[in-house]
Formats: C-alpha cells, sequence, structure tokens
C-alpha cells in the first residue's frame, strides 16, 4: 500500500479547483492522514487560471513532491499555464472532460496517462451539481478515502449555503466517485488518528501573535499577507484588542507603533512592497527603542514582482532597510506549524529588547493549507520592562544597564515622561548633536541584541553528516526531505535550519559546522542572501556553496537531492 498520494484540481478561476482541493484535504484529515495544499493562481482579481496541489500521507509532509499522482482538469482554458508548476509523467493519470476541450500541449508532453471521463455531463445529471465536486468525488475514490470522510468534509464547509447545495455538492462527489471506480483505487495506509491542526502559515501567524500578547494589529491589504488581518480582526475584538484597517502602507505602521508608544503589543503585516514604504519607520522604532513586530510575506519581486508566487529575495531588505545603523532581530520559521511559536517569540522578544522583530514567511507557508501534528512547544514568556524606582530629574528613560535595555514606563507615568524621538538624543531622550551621546546609543542598542542569550531560537539541527546543509523557511522542508531520501540510500546529511537570522547565531551555527567536509546553503532567490550574509558575519567555512535559485517555481525534493549527491 502507498504511504502517500499527489493530486491536483486545476482549472480556469471561478470553476472551483481550490474549493475541490481544500475539501479534499479535509477529508484525508478526518480519516487521521496529514497533509498541505498549495494554492496556484494568476495574478488576476477575477478569472485567469487556478489550482490545487495536494498531498496527504501518514506521515507529516513539508514538501511538494517531485511528481503528481493524479491531475484532474476542470477545464483546459488555462491549465497549461501552470505545466511547469504541475510535475507529471508516465505513471501520472490525468482525468480530462472531453466536452472540456483537447488537453494543454504541455500536459500531455509529459506522457502522463489521459483518460476521459464526463465531469461536466455527471454533473447536469444532478441538480445543482457542479463539476468541482464531481472532480472531488473522483479524486477521493483514486485515493481510497471513504466517502463518509467526503461527505462530512462537504457539510462542514458549505452549510453556510443551505441544506440545498450541500446535498447537490454529496451527490454530485458520489457520482464522480462511481464514474471513476471503474479505474481503481490505489489506496493509502491506515493513518494514525489523533489530534491535528487544519491550518494555513498565515492563520498560525495570527495564532501566534495572540499567544504573544498582541492586542493591536494595523495592516494594509497586500497579496499574500492579508489572511491574517483577515483571520485576527474578529480574535483581536474577543481579547479586548484592535485591528484597523489603514489607508496605506505608512500609515499601518505608524499606527502600531504609536499603539506600541501608548503600551500595547503591537505588530503590521505586509508583503515586499508594503515592507519598501515602512523602511523610514523601522528606523524609528530602533533609535526610540520601540517594540514592534513586522509581519513580512515574501513573494517574488523586484517591484510588483508576481504577487501569487513564492520567493525569499525580501532578506536583505529585512536584514538591512533603513539608513543609518538600525539593528534589528529577523526570526524565520521553519515550518508551517512552527509560525505560530515564532510569532509568539518574536512579540517576547520585541516586549523585553524594545526593538524592530521580523517574522520572515512568505508564500508559499502563508497560503499553503495544512493537515500538522499542534506544535509541542511554546516560547517561555518575556515582558516589557517597564518599572523604574527613579523619577523626576533622576529618570533617564535611556540609560544604560547592564543589559542595555532601559525602563520603560507607560506614556504619562507621574514623573516618568519621556519622549520617543527620531533624532540622536541623551539619556533623557532630549535631541542632541553631540557624537558623545550618538555613539553610544549606537553601541547600546547594538549591544542588547547581540549580548542578548536566544537559546533554541537560534534554530534547529536534523541529522548527522558529513555534508551539511543550511536553510531558512519554506526551503527548510524540500531540504529535510532529499536529507531524508539520501540518508535511505546510505549518504548521511545534517540539516542546519536557521530561525534566528539576525542577529546571526555565528557560535551556534560554528559549532553544527565543525565537524562538516562539506556546507551548502539552500535559498531562493536569485542573488544567494542568505549565504551572502553568513559569509558577511564569518559563520561559514570559506568552502561553503551557494545553491540559490529565486522562485516562482519552487524547490523540490529530488532537485536538492540530485545536487547533494
Amino acid at each position: 500500500m502507498r504511504t502517500s498520494f499527489a493530486i491536483v484540481f486545476a482549472g480556469s478561476g471561478g470553476a472551483g479547483a481550490i474549493t475541490a482541493g481544500s475539501s479534499f484535504l479535509q477529508a484525508a484529515a478526518r480519516e487521521g492522514y496529514y497533509g498541505l495544499m498549495t494554492k496556484l493562481s494568476g495574478a488576476q482579481v477575477r478569472g485567469g487560471e487556478a489550482a490545487a496541489l495536494v498531498e496527504i500521507g501518514v506521515s507529516p509532509t513539508e514538501a511538494q513532491p517531485d511528481v503528481f499522482d493524479v491531475l484532474i482538469a476542470l477545464d483546459w482554458d488555462n491549465v497549461g499555464k501552470f505545466a511547469p508548476e504541475i510535475p507529471l509523467n508516465a505513471n501520472s493519470l490525468v482525468l480530462a472532460d472531453p466536452a472540456a476541450g483537447a488537453p494543454a500541449p504541455a500536459i500531455v508532453a509529459t506522457g502522463a496517462r489521459i483518460v476521459e471521463i464526463p465531469l461536466s455531463k455527471i454533473a447536469a445529471s444532478v441538480e445543482g451539481g457542479r463539476v468541482n465536486m464531481v472532480a472531488l468525488g473522483a479524486g477521493a475514490a483514486l485515493a481510497g478515502l471513504p466517502m463518509g470522510s467526503v461527505d462530512a468534509a462537504l457539510a462542514g464547509m458549505l452549510a453556510s449555503k443551505g441544506e440545498k447545495a450541500v446535498a447537490a455538492s454529496l451527490a454530485a462527489a458520489r457520482a464522480g466517485a462511481t464514474e471513476t471506480a471503474v479505474l481503481g483505487a490505489a489506496p493509502l495506509a491506515p493513518a494514525r488518528k489523533g489530534a491535528r491542526w487544519f491550518c494555513s502559515g498565515n492563520e498560525a501567524v495570527g495564532l501566534g501573535a495572540l499567544r504573544g500578547g498582541v492586542r493591536f494589529v494595523a495592516a494594509y491589504p497586500i497579496t499574500p499577507a492579508t489572511e491574517i488581518t483577515e483571520w485576527l480582526a474578529p480574535r483581536m475584538a474577543a481579547v479586548g484588542g484592535r485591528a484597523m484597517l489603514a489607508e496605506d502602507e505608512i500609515a499601518a505602521i505608524n499606527m502600531a507603533l504609536g499603539a506600541s508608544y501608548g503600551g500595547l503589543p503591537s505588530m503590521t503585516v505586509t508583503s515586499g512592497p508594503g515592507l519598501a514604504l515602512k523602511v523610514e519607520t523601522i528606523g524609528l522604532a530602533a533609535m526610540a527603542e520601540l517594540p514592534l513586530v513586522i509581519v513580512n510575506v515574501m513573494r517574488v519581486g523586484p517591484s510588483t514582482g508576481i504577487p501569487t508566487k513564492s520567493d525569499q529575495g525580501d532578506l536583505d531588505l529585512v536584514l538591512h532597510g533603513t539608513h543609518g545603523d538600525a539593528p534589528r532581530i529577523v526570526l524565520a520559521p521553519l515550518s508551517i506549524a512552527d509560525c505560530a511559536p515564532t510569532t509568539e517569540r518574536a512579540v517576547h522578544l520585541a516586549e523585553a529588547l524594545q526593538t524592530p522583530v521580523f517574522v520572515l514567511s512568505d508564500q508559499s507557508f502563508g497560503q499553503t493549507e495544512t493537515v500538522i501534528d499542534p506544535p509541542a512547544r511554546r516560547p517561555a514568556p518575556l515582558k516589557r520592562k517597564a518599572e523604574s524606582s527613579a523619577t523626576g530629574a533622576d529618570f533617564h528613560r535611556y540609560v544604560a544597564t547592564p543589559d542595555n535595555v532601559s525602563p520603560m514606563p507607560a506614556p504619562g507615568a507621574p514623573g516618568q515622561q519621556w519622549v520617543a524621538d527620531g533624532l540622536s538624543h541623551d539619556d533623557y531622550g532630549h535631541p542632541s548633536n553631540a557624537a558623545k551621546f550618538h555613539v553610544a546609543g549606537l553601541d547600546k542598542r547594538r549591544a542588547k541584541l547581540r549580548d542578548f542569550d536566544y537559546g533554541e531560537t537560534w534554530g534547529e539541527i536534523h541529522g548527522e553528516g558529513e555534508v551539511a546543509v543550511v536553510a531558512f523557511g519554506s526551503t527548510v522542508g524540500p531540504v529535510k526531505e532529499a536529507a531524508r531520501r539520501l540518508g535511505e540510500s546510505g549518504m548521511k546529511v545534517k540539516v542546519v535550519a536557521l530561525r534566528l537570522l539576525a542577529p546571526a547565531p555565528t557560535q551556534a551555527i560554528a559549532a553544527a559546522l565543525k565537524d562538516a567536509q562539506r556546507v551548502i546553503v539552500v535559498e531562493q532567490n536569485h542573488s544567494g542572501q542568505l549565504y551572502r550574509h553568513l559569509l558577511a558575519e564569518k559563520a561559514l567555512p570559506a568552502h561553503a556553496e551557494s545553491l540559490a535559485r529565486p522562485g516562482p517555481l519552487p524547490f523540490r525534493p529530488g532537485e536538492i537531492a540530485t545536487y547533494l549527491a
């Protein structure tokens, strides 16, 4: 019996491919399977192309497969645009509706077996039936998923549409399963049922923010980050917080920074083009030593780029994006499950160290739906240093302390008033042109981040071996899968997954790489930004290699394994 099954539902935008994929994933989750669904779409507001790439299995999966087992085309109008992102081979099966036209030439060229199935005819035989629901039933039959789980998934997803719509969808799905039964199923091995999370990376980021104590979030809508604010809005209200839709990106970060100054743990959410607009206020947050969490869900750039595709090309901007020296903390989740605890930790660090903290996610994490085990760890809380015994002339807001974190009373505290200024300032916060105060401030802000003990936040090590691969964010999953496959063939590979990108955890990286004879940095951008960053920080040996290529095509485990071997 197989241990995983990978299927694609594809068609024109609005045809229901994403709904079919999400329903399939939820049905599998009800049977106890793990899985993930990557959404593909064009940059159009309406129409265009859409596809749901789903893999389910008996074990957690963090990477797209090298090859998909099944493609079900709801129509052929735009599927060919996705061909490079839907790898197929001679062992793959394509279900095609003869009424929808000829299969895309790029799909035919893969050598996959193409079988005609009258999706639209079957849908028409059911009152209110839809082609995507027929496709869902067909896919479930091929995977060996019980129709009872499909029924339950649809009933839960479509309840708001009314009983008639649910009944029509159930009937169409069952008709699709019956039609496809003659092809035979390749059933999965039995799953182990247990507690699971069904979520996206964006939702997990939102949960981490709530858990960390964020009570104010301000954002301007931008793909692929908007779902974070949408998910948070009602939940913020439930805990007494507030989510604000700003008029633009600059207003959003200024609102968040103002709320932080007022005493609320605060966050703003964006993607690359929006982050570029926020840069000036990031410098103000660093200079005034104000806590702020900035979530950046990366997409293909530069400029507008490809809004719906993933890339890791914002690292340089996140590390260095301000004029002058403005140190900051940069964290990158290692998986979708890790988005929650990493964001929670980001809130703690921002509050405790009075500094901007970035959470560097990407479209691959943010908009992928997953079935995962709940994260086992939650970071120990850290809080804002708000108390000071000094008052009046003795109160110095920016006084140097042993850990370089100064007391930060709430604005208006009697005898402890202070000004958060973007100008260089003395210990009181009064603007000053004096070199000694300017340099002292630079030293203080650098030292408090450099000398803090980040503990296990720095990252994780998986496996052992003389070949070591360094990765961050959404490249960690395919790297781990490549290492697992190579291990089965006798080649040992150590994976060093970095969560803390700045300040660079040089000692931890050195310890992880000390016995490595070969070191490769894998990342999804054009110029090897992580590789250059770690070389500059002297965190890599001189012989380290760079395996860097940009989006929009994702890294697949087989590609990485081939390079390593």
